[in-house]
């Protein structure tokens, strides 16, 4: 099974947190693994202890002796190499806390309807259609829920929405529905609300009231274009394959195996699964919060270890 989307943000944040780290401060794994005599390649050996295993230094006359060139890391003063180590780490908090931030945007910001799942041939229920904004610099302005007429959803009302009018656009059926009440031969297509409005970091709720769902059908799929105030279009029409879920996915509604007597339950639960959702919502962003917190924590940790170890390495 494939891991969700707000799984796999979670994992690559974490994973270029790891690598910006090592390039952060490079030598940690080598100091911890040095002994405090060892000799470490570009510093100074004290003048006591090179005596002590090499006997006096050879005089060697200037004009003989060999043309070294200077590495521009021999020339660091330990205020720069300690500048350079904090200014790694300010790069890797950021990068991480904004991967982290990033995978919580796209796990979460699409159009979605709860509850996730009714029964088949559910009767008098409501389909709750959440809208979140995911623009910065944009409201949106318009919603479109097209519903499918090959499984068509009967008696559809829609619950009034401050600042919202909504129009509901019926069409003829290829293939009509018998029912307890006569032959239907038109049901609802497309949706559509305009006049209000979503700001940034804001959702709404859309009610959906139906008379009757479909029996003949395991998946309801309710392709929605959402418009900005400009002028662009969120696309949210593509539908799952298997477990992987695809980037602008359109609401799904699940139809599970039951009769007459669930399809009450169902609709009585309905705000409880809503509620549900919001409540699951809230906890991956809290979690995403704390992952991205952690992750700063351990930078700035790992620039206080560098520059104390350096520090008592001089010294």
């Amino acid at each position: 099974m494939s891991a969700s989307p707000t799984v796999r943000g979670v994992r690559a944040a974490v994973f270029a947190a790891a690598m910006l780290l090592t390039q952060a401060v490079p030598h940690l794994a080598f100091d911890a693994a040095r002994a405090p005599g060892d000799c470490v390649p570009g510093r100074r050996t004290p003048l006591r202890h090179a005596v002590r295993r090499r006997g006096p230094p050879v005089l060697i006359p200037y004009s003989l002796r060999p043309l070294t060139p200077i590495l521009r890391t021999e020339i660091h003063s330990p205020m720069s190499t300690s500048r350079i180590t904090l200014r790694r780490a300010a790069t890797v908090t950021a990068v991480a806390a904004g991967s982290v931030l990033l995978a919580a945007g796209v796990a979460s910001a699409h159009v979605t309807v709860h509850p996730e799942s009714y029964a088949k041939g559910a009767t008098d229920g409501v389909l709750t259609f959440r809208v979140p904004n995911e623009e910065d610099s944009a409201s949106t302005t318009k919603v479109q829920v097209f519903l499918p007429t090959d499984h068509p959803v009967l008696g559809v009302l829609v619950h009034p929405q401050d600042g919202w009018t909504a129009k509901v656009t019926t069409t003829k059926l290829k293939t009509p529905v018998k029912t307890d009440d006569g032959t239907i031969t038109e049901a609802a297509s497309e949706i559509t609300f305009t006049g209000g409005k979503i700001g940034a970091g804001q959702y709404e709720d859309f009610d959906v009231a139906f008379g009757q769902l479909p029996e003949d059908t395991d998946r309801l799929t309710f392709k929605t274009l959402q418009t900005y105030s400009d002028g662009k279009v969120a696309r949210w029409i593509e539908q799952p394959a298997g477990d992987e879920e695809p980037e602008t996915p359109a609401p799904v509604l699940e139809l599970t195996a039951g009769g007459e007597g669930t399809a009450p339950a169902a609709s009585k639960t309905g705000a409880a699964g809503t509620s549900e959702a919001a409540d699951a919502s809230d906890s991956t962003a809290r979690g995403l919060g704390v992952a991205g917190l952690v992750v700063g924590v351990l930078g700035l940790a790992a620039a206080a270890f560098a520059l104390v170890r350096g520090r008592s390495t001089r010294s």
